[in-house]
């Protein structure tokens, strides 16, 4: 279960450090060298795992930041435009 635990957290690390790059004007509400501890709203067993490994990175006297979300829109593709130009047959 930690592995499926360990892959949101960085799904959502990644959602989280490119939210922050598009709203400046959240990003500076975060005090500075805070220690950030995601948590997503109707998962106790991620937040509980968030928050033991947040209490396990913290620096002593760190500011401690909880950052709740709703939970993670669906993934879109990227991609622009692809074109198939070959199928081989196995």
């Amino acid at each position: 279960m930690f592995d499926f635990l360990e892959k949101k957290h960085a799904i959502l690390v990644t959602e989280f450090d490119r939210y922050v790059i598009d709203h400046h004007e959240f990003a500076v509400k975060i005090p500075q060298n805070a220690q950030i501890v995601l948590q997503v709203e109707g998962d106790e067993e991620y937040n509980e795992w968030s928050r033991q490994l947040a209490d396990r990175q913290r620096e002593s006297n760190q500011i401690v930041a909880y950052v709740k979300v709703k939970g993670l829109k669906p993934a879109k593709s990227r991609l622009i435009k692809p074109v198939l130009s070959k199928v081989a047959v196995a």
